[in-house]
């Protein structure tokens, strides 16, 4: 497997409806789900189930379910080194977990699904930059 991949993959996820929890392809996902997605398209079956979790799951439980969850599955990529094809954890508040995931296409845009719309790629800009927290490679990716 290689990054462009990754990359080819996540496109293909482009256009599909957010729906909390879900993971199916021009169904629905939430940012989870897409990369849990990607994941069975180029590794296979998920390493572990995603329990349930409820919209305020990250704000409820104060733990860093996410980044613990990244660190158990994927490589540790320095944020200064991330590449296309990496995925990357985003904090929207400094005192709560990282709980927004997405999948970088370049070192200047990405792709994820947000509340309210579908799986879209984005530029990484200032608003990004500074909530981005941890970058992380899948594993078994030949550069």
């Amino acid at each position: 497997m290689t990054r462009a991949d990754i990359v080819a993959a996540a496109r293909r996820w482009r256009g599909t409806p957010y729906v909390h929890q879900a993971s199916l392809i021009h169904v629905g996902c939430d940012c989870l789900g897409l990369v849990r997605g990607v994941w069975r398209d180029i590794i296979g079956d998920e390493p572990e189930a995603a329990p349930a979790y409820a919209p305020d799951w990250a704000e409820a439980l104060s733990a860093e379910t996410l980044l613990d969850a990244a660190h158990r599955h994927f490589r540790v990529v320095a944020l200064s080194d991330f590449r296309e094809g990496d995925v990357l954890l985003f904090r929207f508040r400094e005192h709560l977990p990282a709980k927004h995931l997405g999948i970088a296409i370049s070192t200047t845009h990405m792709i994820h699904a947000h509340a309210g719309a579908c799986v879209a790629e984005v530029a990484i800009g200032p608003h990004w930059r500074k909530k981005l927290v941890a970058a992380f490679a899948f594993p078994g990716i030949v550069d």
